[in-house]
């Protein structure tokens, strides 16, 4: 291969990883934006601490528990540290698209996005130290063995031998609905918030201090997510990048639409949550088949990701759920329709390839939602995972950080 291009491929790989670094940033927005100014510090402190403890976790065995090499399919690791071998600086390494370091870090920004989004799901009652132990187990085990399956060469990839078996792009399963099981089984341990809920049963809306905040998040979230898809391409391929970028704008823009259009109708006001929300639903359901789709293609799973995240919310809320952020409509919820939406749209669309679809979500729940409740259930049992009702109703801020987010503008903590 030509060093220039060997180069470019680097470059581009490179500055997906800053992109993909850059959403921490807006999960972190979106996160507070949604939930009351009492508990912003808490939920920058997870937010922090994920990103952190990700890399630190992935360097030490993720990465090789992801990437394990030859190994039987469901479990393999090639050692703990790093190691690029004689090859990991060459061309010959990954066909030329980027080096070794570049390969860990940009799949290190990936691994910490699963633990990023339970945070939101559990935030403003959960313990911040077993918050930060169920984070390390996470992130260090569960998400690379799924990621393993697929991206590692495991048993997922070979499902229909020739025909190229299960295929999730850019993660909507192996990134989005694995951090999305760990939010559902959480806040079902967890329970609601205090007053979510009315004593007949009825859901009421929490509104987040920071809606400007929200928004701001949300697209920041959209921009990295060029760098999500964009650099899932593993090189800096011009017809392929340029498509995947197309797809994953499109989707976006008409999951904002398709969620402001369907909850316009079913609620009769201009919600912008809902609308911010709809974004994230798109760019999550494109996620699997970004390379796979025609523009087209793409609009009508942004479209249909819309709605099924308003519905998604409605849902959780019928079921006596609280997710004060929507991380489950939309991680969860989309990353399932976005999984299954490659066996009915785009290049590998039929039968076959639905089935393979199935089974891999179906893996990916089986999996995490059963590691997730032991550890929870493991925390919940011992140290306990929720705060006190005092803790609660004063904010999480002042008793786990002691300090305020914003002690010149407010005299006292709502």
């Amino acid at each position: 291969m030509d060093a220039g291009l060997f180069t470019a491929n680097n470059v581009w790989m490179m500055i997906c990883t800053a992109l993909v670094f850059f959403m921490h940033l807006g999960f972190s927005f979106l996160e507070i934006g949604l939930t009351r100014q009492k508990n912003t510090i808490n939920i920058l402190f997870k937010n922090v601490f994920i990103i952190c403890i990700g890399l630190l976790l992935y360097y030490m065995g993720g990465f090789n528990l992801m990437y394990p090499g030859d190994f039987n399919g469901y479990l393999g690791f090639a050692g703990f540290g790093l190691d690029p071998g004689e090859n990991g600086m060459t061309p010959d390494y990954a066909s030329g698209g980027y080096t070794y370091w570049t390969d860990f870090l940009f799949q290190a920004m990936f691994a910490a996005t699963a633990a990023t989004i339970v945070s939101g799901a559990v935030a403003e009652r959960i313990k911040i130290g077993p918050f930060m132990i169920f984070t390390i187990i996470y992130v260090g085990l569960v998400y690379p063995i799924v990621g393993s399956w697929q991206w590692g060469g495991g048993f997922l990839s070979t499902l229909g031998g020739d025909e190229g078996g299960f295929h999730d792009f850019a993660g909507s399963t192996l990134v989005h609905s694995v951090g999305g099981w760990a939010a559902l089984i959480a806040v079902y341990l967890l329970g609601p918030r205090i007053g979510k809920f009315t004593e007949e049963g009825k859901p009421q809306a929490i509104p987040g201090h920071s809606i400007p905040f929200a928004a701001a998040g949300v697209l920041i979230l959209w921009l990295g997510w060029f760098g999500f898809n964009g650099g899932s391409v593993l090189s800096a391929d011009p017809a392929v990048t340029s498509l995947v970028l197309v797809t994953t704008s499109l989707a976006a823009a008409a999951g904002g639409i398709g969620a402001f259009l369907f909850s316009s109708l079913l609620y009769k006001n201009y919600d912008l949550t809902m609308f911010l929300n709809g974004i994230l639903g798109g760019l999550v359901g494109i996620t699997a088949g970004a390379d796979l789709m025609s523009p087209f293609e793409s609009i009508l799973i942004g479209l249909l990701a819309g709605a099924i995240v308003v519905l998604g919310v409605a849902l959780i809320d019928r079921m006596k759920l609280d997710d004060p952020v929507g991380a489950i409509a939309v991680h969860l919820i989309c990353g399932i329709w976005g999984t299954l939406a490659v066996g009915i749209f785009g290049a590998k669309a039929g039968g076959d390839q639905f089935l393979y679809q199935l089974a891999g979500v179906g893996a990916a729940a089986t999996f995490c939602s059963l590691t997730a409740f032991i550890i929870i259930f493991a925390l919940k049992q011992t140290v306990g995972i929720r705060v006190s009702k005092e803790e609660e109703v004063e904010g999480l801020d002042i008793h786990e950080h002691g300090m305020d987010a914003y002690p010149d503008f407010m005299n006292e903590r709502p």
